[in-house]
């Protein structure tokens, strides 16, 4: 296995009922052969809340920090995971838990 995308950072930011997500990750991105394609927010036992989809590598910018807005979070909800995947290893087994202000 590859190095694994880090999530460096995550602001989680409440607008009206929607929240948006401003996510930095890292990974040793080499091309389109091997590069960071997407990350997720999960609740607490593991479901999908929302899913940023990146469409290309990003060989000569890293980290980088791609946003995710519209994020329906359910009432009462005090944190919530973020997981990065990988076009070569999938979705990675460590999460980054974000308190949610």
């Amino acid at each position: 296995m590859a190095d694994p995308t880090t999530i460096q950072a995550v602001t989680a930011t409440q607008t009206g009922g929607a929240w948006r997500f401003d996510v930095t990750v890292k990974h040793p991105d080499t091309g389109w052969d091997h590069y960071t394609d997407a990350w997720r927010v999960l609740d607490m036992n593991g479901a999908e809340l929302g899913m940023r989809e990146l469409h290309h590598p990003h060989v000569d910018e890293q980290p980088f920090t791609r946003s995710l807005s519209g994020v329906a979070i359910p009432e009462g909800t005090k944190q919530v995971q973020i997981q990065a995947r990988c076009s070569v290893d999938g979705w990675s087994g460590n999460t980054k838990t974000v308190r949610l202000p």
